[in-house]
């Protein structure tokens, strides 16, 4: 079996999970780049982050969040995922609330946050669920872009028997010059699955969480089922 990673991951962490007998190889479907933005206070906002590019752009712009509990203005942090956890954890700052994508990041601030002020640190793809929502809900919401991601469109002429995605602007980068039929395809969570339905009518393997573990195990299962 052939399969097709849309993004670089070390070959010998596929091959420990996977097996060396099954074929694969990465290709970069998207390229990201921090943006410089000039840093301003954060008092009275909560923090919005969906990636761990988000949370980057976000320190290396010398932004700095009030974890103090007990301050006036402390800043709650709410995140997506927990690679983006992890990567507000190496800057040493902790979560408020950790949710799994976006939609149910939506539904839980529109339920006990309409009080709040948010800012959404973010790419210039950032997906739209949140500024479509919560201003409908009366909820004052701003997205700060601190990153570019740039769609790179690869015309890919190998044939694979599967095709793995990580997130929305991989799956478009990789759809607009190659076809998603004829393969298995694997996705990293519900958000990026939202998006592989407008290109396909196929079933799609949708990992229960947004990390490479569960997208290991989604294969393996699926490998020792066939």
């Amino acid at each position: 079996m052939k399969i097709l990673f849309t993004k670089n991951i070390d070959p010998s962490v596929i091959s420990k999970e996977l097996g060396e007998h099954i074929a694969v190889d990465c290709i970069e479907v998207i390229r990201t780049s921090h943006l410089t933005v000039q840093s301003f206070d954060l008092k009275d906002h909560s923090l919005i982050f969906t990636s761990a590019n988000g949370v980057h752009s976000f320190f290396k712009n010398g932004f700095t969040p009030n974890e103090d509990f007990t301050a006036k203005n402390y800043n709650k942090i709410y995140c997506v995922g927990e690679k983006t956890k992890r990567a507000l954890r190496k800057y040493g700052f902790g979560t408020f609330k950790v949710l799994k994508n976006a939609d149910t990041l939506s539904r839980f601030l529109i339920g006990h946050c309409q009080h709040e002020n948010f800012l959404h640190f973010c790419g210039n793809l950032a997906i739209s669920v949140l500024d479509q929502e919560l201003p409908l809900q009366n909820i004052k919401y701003k997205k700060v872009t601190v990153y570019n991601t740039e769609e790179l469109n690869p015309l890919i002429p190998e044939k694979y028997h599967a095709a793995v995605f990580f997130s929305p602007s991989g799956v478009r980068s990789f759809a607009k010059n190659n076809s998603l039929e004829n393969m298995k395809l694997f996705s990293i969570g519900e958000t990026t699955s939202s998006e592989l339905k407008k290109y396909t009518s196929k079933g799609i393997f949708t990992s229960e969480e947004n990390n490479l573990i569960s997208i290991f195990s989604l294969i393996k299962k699926f490998l020792h089922a066939s």
